[in-house]
Parts: structure tokens; sequence; C-alpha cells
């Protein structure tokens, strides 16, 4: 996008094309993800992990292999930054297989895998991470722009932030970004604004969770998202989203504000941490704070949501739980 473009013109811009946008069906991919017998499913989340087995992503990847045997997971989620510091060079580029195939071995984690793409993804091949021949590579690897999961009785929303974010436009500090399947941003970014308010007010799930590499909200070093405020989180909040999860930010937090009934998760502790940066202005907004690594754990049943954070030793720093009614919104007149 041209830089004289900041985050009031995108706005606005991208309001007048949704209003005059046609009421059509989705288009989000929709990935069927099997459940237990009793329906519950449990899965992990960890993102900015792509570091060669460095930086500790070894020992986290470890714990996640004893944890996820311990609650018997569905699945694993990956917030993004797959591969640092600049994606993938083609697919068969080795970094592939040394930073996700031969790290991620414990018998656990040999389950599905859904991924985002960071911003770092976008320093790139795209197409390559992007591309089913890393499934011929190693099965599990699931990664799309912006997706479904349905789960029954959940649905995992993934969404492509980093098209979002003014900066990488305006001024890419010296990185050069594959935007082959992004341009123009403006029509990228209705088409998939669009898309995921369609999907999210039709989706009959209990439980409605979105995934994205930029956090809306993060006392960390790269702060809220902007953009995400803006023209994000208005719809998520519109579709009774219980929970946003990020990365981006190398840390664990909770953050619930008494302004949005979302819970804003960021588990973006898979490698490279330690930052030694906080800034939050609300702290009865702040649940918790962990500038570390490690990794978030969820599960859910039909009536029920627990998530857990973990730091790269396998100890358990926070938990949440929630509940909501079996059914809701009954009549029971005569």
């Amino acid at each position: 996008m041209d830089s004289k473009f900041g985050i009031g013109s995108l706005s606005i811009a991208l309001a007048l094309l949704l209003s005059f946008a046609p009421n059509l069906e989705a288009e989000l991919t929709t990935v069927k993800q099997a459940t237990k017998s009793d329906g519950s499913i449990s899965f992990l989340v960890v993102g900015d992990w792509g570091r060669r087995g460095l930086y500790n992503q070894s020992k986290v990847a470890h714990q996640m292999g004893r944890i996820g045997e311990k609650m018997d997971i569905d699945f694993v989620v990956s917030t993004g930054d797959n591969i640092y510091d600049d994606g993938m060079k083609s697919i068969d580029d080795p970094a592939f297989k040394i930073s996700f195939a031969n790290i991620y071995t414990s018998p656990s984690l040999l389950k599905p895998w859904y991924l985002v793409l960071g911003n770092h993804d976008y320093r790139g091949d795209v197409e390559a991470q992007l591309s089913p021949a890393l499934r011929l590579i190693d099965s599990r690897w699931n990664c799309m722009r912006s997706f479904i999961v349905d789960a029954e009785i959940a649905e995992l929303f993934f969404v492509d932030t980093t098209p979002f974010v003014d900066a990488y436009f305006i001024n890419s500090e010296g990185h050069n970004y594959d935007w082959g399947g992004v341009s123009p941003r403006e029509s990228y970014l209705q088409t998939l604004l669009t898309d995921l308010e369609t999907s999210l007010r039709e989706s009959k799930a209990k439980w409605k969770i979105v995934v994205g590499h930029h956090a809306i909200k993060s006392a960390s070093i790269h702060g809220n998202t902007k953009e995400l405020e803006s023209l994000l989180l208005p719809i998520l909040e519109a579709n009774n989203v219980d929970l946003y999860v990020n990365g981006h930010d190398h840390c664990l937090q909770h953050i619930s504000t008494s302004q949005s009934p979302i819970q804003f998760l960021t588990s973006g502790g898979g490698s490279k941490a330690w930052r030694g940066y906080y800034n939050w202005t609300t702290p009865e907004d702040m649940k918790y704070f962990y500038d570390g690594q490690g990794f978030m754990s969820v599960k859910i049943t039909r009536t029920e949501m627990g998530i857990v954070f973990y730091d790269v030793f396998g100890n358990i720093l926070h938990k949440w739980d929630t509940s909501k009614l079996l059914y809701k919104n009954l009549d029971f007149s005569l």
C-alpha cells in the first residue's frame, strides 16, 4: 500500500468498502477436526518458535510433549513466526526440518498442527510455507493465510494479521516482505474481514476462538496493534468471540478488560524471549504476565473451558477457567 495511507485512512477506506460489500457466503477454508468420544477437545498453543532448536526451543518442545501426552491433546496451534529470521527460502529449505520436523518429535505432538503466518514468515517465500508439498515432508503441517478449524463444540478462526500492520508497508526497515498474495492490500483486507464476519455470525459453535499473530492488546515491547483494535476487534466483540490468541510478543500474558468480553491471550514464548519490557497502565486488567519462554494449553468441553500457561520447565504459571450453560436462550413459555 502507498505510504500516504495511515491507519485512519485505511480504516475509513475499509469501512466504506465493507458497507457496500454484497452478502455472500463466507469463503474461508474450513478444516474438520475430530473431537474425543465425549465431544471435548484439548490442544497446545505455541508461537515465535522456529529457531533451529536454539534459544530453548528444544526445551519448550520437550515440555510440550510431556504436557501433550498428559492431556492427550488433539492438535497444536501455532501463533506464527514459524521460521526465523526470514521465513523459508523455498519448499526445499532445510529450515523446515531443522526448526519443525526434527524438533517437535514427542509422540503426543504427532497430531495436526494449525499455523498462521507471522511477520518474519512474510520476509521469506510465503507460498513455500503455504504449499501442500510440505505435508509430504511432514503430514502435520496445516498452514494457510486465514482459515477455520471446526471442532464441533469449538471453532477456531485463524486470521492473517501481518497485512493489517501499516508499518510493514510504510517503513520496512530494510526487510523485504513477500506481498505477492496480498496486493492490492485494501481489497485483500476487505475480503478477509467480510469473510471472517460472515463466518463468525453463522457459526453454531459453543465456543469461538480467534487466532492471529499480532496482539490486539499487549504489555510487551510491541504493544497494542492499533490496526487490529480499529478493524478487527469490533467484529470479534459483535460476534461473541471468547478468546483472541496471538504471538508476536515473546511472552505469556492474559489480559481481560471491563470494556470487552474477550480474553486476550499471548503465547509467543516458543524460543527467544526475556525482553525485559513491560508497559501496562491498568493493572486490574492484567491477569498474568510472564516475560519468558513457555506455551499454553486449552481444554474445552460443552460447558467449560480451561487455559494454563507453562514455563520452559513445564511448571504451571497461570490458570484461568470459565463455563457456559449447556443450553441457552430456551423458551419455556407454553
